[in-house]
């Protein structure tokens, strides 16, 4: 039993997975490409992912996008040409720098609204909390005396 289970463990070590063979690797003519390339992988968001650049993410739709824009670097296009040709494929929202304007100036004022509206919420729960003392029933008063009681008789021993 004990070489059983010690020769499917091997057997499982051993075994090659495809996940080290889905690597991509795209070639270019120059370095300037490349570099083009990896900037422009780098900044683009996958609209399936929402929060991985294309360079990061492992769906299909990132794949298709990095293989799209491997070709248009190739082809010469330039970093606003293919940014543009990406905004008007995806929307804004695929770019980590979207433009200021009124379909997304949310993505501008929320992030200082939410810190704003926060630091009110936990002012206002700060000045409502009840000052004073506290008022003890009979009964409460009387159980703290019995505690306090036992231990100053524990700590006169």
């Amino acid at each position: 039993m004990l070489s059983l289970v010690l020769t499917l463990c091997v057997a499982a070590v051993l075994t090659p997975t495809t996940a080290y063979g889905q690597g991509e690797y795209y070639a270019f003519e120059t370095a300037q490409q490349e570099a083009l390339y990896n900037r422009l992988t780098k900044e683009l968001r996958c609209p399936k992912c929402q929060n991985q650049t294309i360079a990061d993410s492992d769906a299909p739709l990132a794949a298709d996008m990095r293989k799209k824009v491997h070709e248009m670097v190739l082809a010469g296009d330039t970093y606003e040409g293919v940014i543009s040709f990406m905004k008007v494929r995806y929307g804004d929202f695929v770019h980590y720098k979207p433009p200021v304007k009124a379909s997304t100036l949310i993505l501008w004022i929320a992030p200082a609204v939410a810190v704003v509206l926060g630091a009110l919420f936990i002012l206002v729960q700060v000045r409502t909390q009840r000052k004073g003392d506290v008022e003890l029933t009979a009964e409460e008063e009387a159980q703290l005396a019995k505690v306090l009681g036992e231990h100053t008789q524990k700590g006169q021993k």
